[in-house]
C-alpha cells in the first residue's frame, strides 16, 4: 500500500510540477510576484498531497527564531521535501543549487526565472565561493533570503559531511544572520528511495547565529553542531547509529 500511495503522490506532483512550470514560464512578462504566486501554491500543494496521499505529517517548530530582515539558511538537506516546504514557510528565498539543474526542460527553466538561483559548478572551488559571496550580496540587498544546502548533496540519514564556507562567508561579508534548520524528512523519505513512510516530520528552525567576527570554518562549526544536535533528538535513525 505505501508504494501505491507514493507512486500516486509522484504522478500527481510530477503533472502538477510541470503545468505550473509551463504556467510560470507563460508569465515571464508579469511582475515577479505573479510567478512566485504560483510557486508557492504549488509547494503547498505538494506539501498537502504529502500528508493526504502519504501521510507526511509536517510540523515546524522555532518560527519565533526567524529574524525580521533577510537572512542566510542553512538546512539538512536528506530528502526532496525540505526543498518545497521552506518555500511554503520562509520569506522569498532564492537557493544554491549545482548549474545542471538549469538544464531541466521546463522545469529548471521555471526555477530560473522564480528563484533567480545562484547556479555553481560545485567543483570550482574558491571561485564557486566567491560566486555565492557576489551574487548573494545583491540579492539579501534585494530582499531576498538566501537558502543553501550546507553539505552539498542529500545525506543519507544519519550522516554528514563537512561543511561548504559559501553560506557562512556570506553571512559574515553581508553581516546578517544564519537561520540553521534541522528535520527528520529523512526518516521517512528515505534517500533515492520511492517509497514515502507516513509519520510526524518535524521542521526545526533553530536561533540565528552571528557570523561576524569569526573565520567562516569557525562559524560552520557552530551551524553544524546545532544542526546535528537537534538531529540526534528528532531523528529515530539518528537515535539508532553508535
Amino acid at each position: 500500500m505505501a508504494m501505491i500511495r507514493s507512486l500516486l503522490f509522484i504522478g500527481i506532483a510530477g503533472v502538477t510540477v510541470a503545468i505550473s512550470a509551463a504556467l510560470i514560464l507563460l508569465t515571464f512578462w508579469a511582475p515577479p510576484k505573479v510567478p512566485w504566486a504560483i510557486t508557492v501554491g504549488w509547494c503547498r500543494l505538494a506539501v498537502w498531497l504529502g500528508r493526504v496521499i502519504c501521510g507526511l505529517d509536517t510540523v515546524v517548530e522555532g518560527l519565533e527564531n526567524l529574524p525580521d530582515e533577510p537572512s542566510v539558511i542553512m538546512i539538512k538537506h536528506t530528502s526532496m521535501l525540505e526543498t518545497y516546504w521552506q518555500v511554503t514557510v520562509f520569506p522569498k528565498t532564492t537557493w544554491v543549487i549545482k548549474r545542471e539543474v538549469m538544464l531541466v526542460p521546463v522545469v529548471g527553466w521555471a526555477l530560473k526565472l522564480v528563484l533567480d538561483p545562484i547556479f555553481i559548478n560545485r567543483e570550482s572551488g574558491r571561485s564557486a565561493v566567491k560566486q555565492v559571496i557576489s551574487q548573494g550580496k545583491q540579492r539579501l540587498q534585494d530582499g531576498i533570503w538566501v537558502t543553501i544546502f550546507p553539505e552539498g548533496t542529500r545525506m543519507p540519514p544519519g550522516e554528514t559531511r563537512r561543511y561548504g564556507v559559501s553560506g557562512a562567508a556570506l553571512a559574515r561579508d553581508t553581516g546578517c544572520k544564519i537561520v540553521p534548520v534541522a528535520h527528520n524528512a529523512g526518516d521517512l523519505w528515505t534517500r533515492r528511495s520511492i517509497i514515502k513512510r507516513p509519520g510526524k516530520v518535524r521542521f526545526c528552525i533553530g536561533p540565528p547565529i552571528d557570523a561576524s567576527g569569526r573565520e567562516p570554518k569557525e562559524t560552520n562549526l557552530i551551524v553544524q553542531d546545532w544542526i546535528e544536535s537537534k538531529m540526534r533528538e528528532i531523528s529515530t535513525v539518528y537515535k539508532r547509529k553508535p
